[in-house]
């Protein structure tokens, strides 16, 4: 077994994790309030962590520390915003692929905060992008969401911590950074449960097994095996692999909700895919090509 197919098996099994927790969240915050749900997840992520990076957190330096938290700090907003389009979504596919525009915001926000300019696939992919929120949001007439506002300020805001992330990760060990956020955003959503939410008075079984499952599962061994896959492959590889988790997302919602998926948001969804693959994959494309010309 090659290292490349190593990566992509991990990769995979990584995308399948990620597609299950959109399906965990849903059915845990039926009974848990939202931003509970988040709290308690991520808290109890960030602790199942340090077993494996506690070195690497003794050693950071203060300003690492600080580093580290302030982009928790952005991805506590993300997640926020994520799990109250969770709450009131009606089809957890939409959302998904919505979510999944973070990746093709991240160029935008590159090019705002450090002046990266978007390379050429990003152009080519991005009306693609467009397109596809287009028939998603008119495929029953013209209407608004308000699950929709929600999960593409999430996007947003994902794409600002992808790129903030991908600053400190050059001089943060990774699976420390993540502890930390992790961490982060578990008590910014403890202390916004705490102001804004009521807990009930018993919480079922069930709903404690489904947070168990979106903690270990979705989140601790999910970023655990991105991790390694990542460290096995190339950046571009990675990435066009992690495209298949709003199709898992999408799918799973599906069978276990039977979401309404009209042919208009069929074809959404399909176009949003197809930029992100664009975008991706012909980026690597493109690379290989030049590569061949310059030998």
């Amino acid at each position: 077994m090659t290292q490349e197919f190593k990566a992509t098996v991990i990769l995979i099994f990584t995308t399948i994790f990620a597609g299950l927790g959109w399906i965990f969240s849903k059915q845990a915050i039926a009974e848990l309030p939202p931003f509970a749900f988040i709290g308690t997840r991520f808290v109890i992520a960030s602790l199942l962590l340090v077993p494996f990076c506690y070195k690497s957190l003794s050693a950071l330096s203060r300003q690492q520390v600080i580093n580290a938290a302030s982009v928790g700090v952005i991805m506590s907003g993300a997640l926020l915003t994520w799990v109250t389009a969770i709450s009131v979504t009606d089809t957890l596919a939409e959302g998904a692929f919505i979510s999944s525009l973070a990746m093709l915001f991240a160029p935008f926000v590159g090019w705002l905060l450090f002046k990266q300019r978007p390379i050429r696939m990003f152009w080519v992919s991005l009306p693609f992008a467009v397109l596809g929120l287009g028939f998603l949001s008119l495929s029953n007439g013209y209407h608004h969401s308000p699950s929709q506002i929600w999960f593409l300020i999430s996007a947003i805001l994902l794409a600002f911590h992808f790129n903030f992330n991908a600053k400190y990760a050059q001089t943060i060990p990774s699976l420390a950074l993540a502890c930390i956020q992790l961490m982060v955003v578990g008590v910014v959503a403890s202390i916004a449960s705490l102001l804004l939410e009521q807990w009930p008075e018993t919480i079922s079984s069930t709903t404690w097994m489904w947070l168990g499952l979106s903690t270990i599962v979705a989140t601790s061994l999910r970023y655990v095996m991105q991790t390694v896959g990542q460290k096995l492959t190339t950046s571009g590889n990675a990435a066009i692999i992690m495209i298949l988790e709003p199709v898992w997302a999408s799918s799973l919602s599906v069978v276990f909700y039977g979401d309404d998926m009209p042919i208009g948001k069929v074809i959404g969804c399909g176009l949003i895919l197809w930029s992100l693959f664009v975008y991706r994959g012909g980026a690597k494309l493109l690379e290989r090509r030049l590569q061949k010309s310059s030998l």
